[in-house]
């Protein structure tokens, strides 16, 4: 890592954690600046990276941009929920040919595709459920497509290979999991901080999984 990244890479723990202190004690002028901070930093550590400029790394950085805008709309106080789901599930396609552009094993996609696709199915059948009966159906396939995406861009970080990139993947699903379970089936005193925690963390897994 160059020196600039690890400046970059500093500064995104750093908002991080004002980001989880600004949530935890809803400040919200604080989430305001540190939350897509945080992010944005995670990207200027992606560009600062000493690695190849190749299609792989042009897709990741195109898909944390895509994570600022998904962090903008979920943060507002206006109702724009699908609006940063979208940012996020084209994030989320970034993410998965970043990965497919990369160096992938057949095997890896086949062992990942039997792993991952129960667990979504299952996570899929609870959320819609709970949509359902909260009587917002318009956005049940929203939601859905949106698990298939998330699925895929896990699929695909663990054909890459990358331990860092298939860890950043997983907590980004328990994430999104999170979300979910706040928005649709229970909200429990500690989702907002896990959700802030575990999003952190997967980007900076998805991050790292450069090196």
């Amino acid at each position: 890592m160059t020196n600039f990244a690890w400046v970059c890479l500093a500064v995104a723990a750093l908002m991080s954690m004002l980001d989880w202190v600004a949530v935890a004690r809803d400040i919200t002028a604080l989430e305001y600046v540190s939350k897509p901070l945080a992010t944005a930093a995670f990207l200027a550590t992606v560009i600062a990276l000493d690695v190849g400029h190749d299609a792989s790394w042009g897709w990741r950085v195109a898909a944390f941009a895509f994570c600022i805008l998904g962090d903008v709309f979920l943060m507002l106080p206006k109702n724009l929920f699908v609006p940063g789901l979208a940012s996020f599930a084209v994030a989320q396609v970034m993410f998965t040919i970043s990965f497919a552009t990369g160096d992938t094993s057949a095997a890896r996609w086949i062992v990942a595709a039997i792993v991952a696709i129960p667990v979504a199915l299952v996570l899929a059948k609870r959320f819609v459920g709970a949509i359902r009966r909260s009587g917002h159906s318009e956005l049940v396939v929203p939601v859905s497509v949106y698990v298939v995406v998330i699925t895929t861009m896990a699929v695909a970080a663990v054909a890459s290979g990358s331990v860092v990139a298939v860890a950043g993947a997983t907590i980004f699903m328990v994430s999104d999991s999170l979300i979910a379970e706040t928005r649709f089936v229970k909200a429990r005193p500690w989702h907002s901080v896990g959700i802030m925690v575990t999003y952190h963390l997967a980007l900076a897994g998805l991050t790292l999984g450069l090196l």
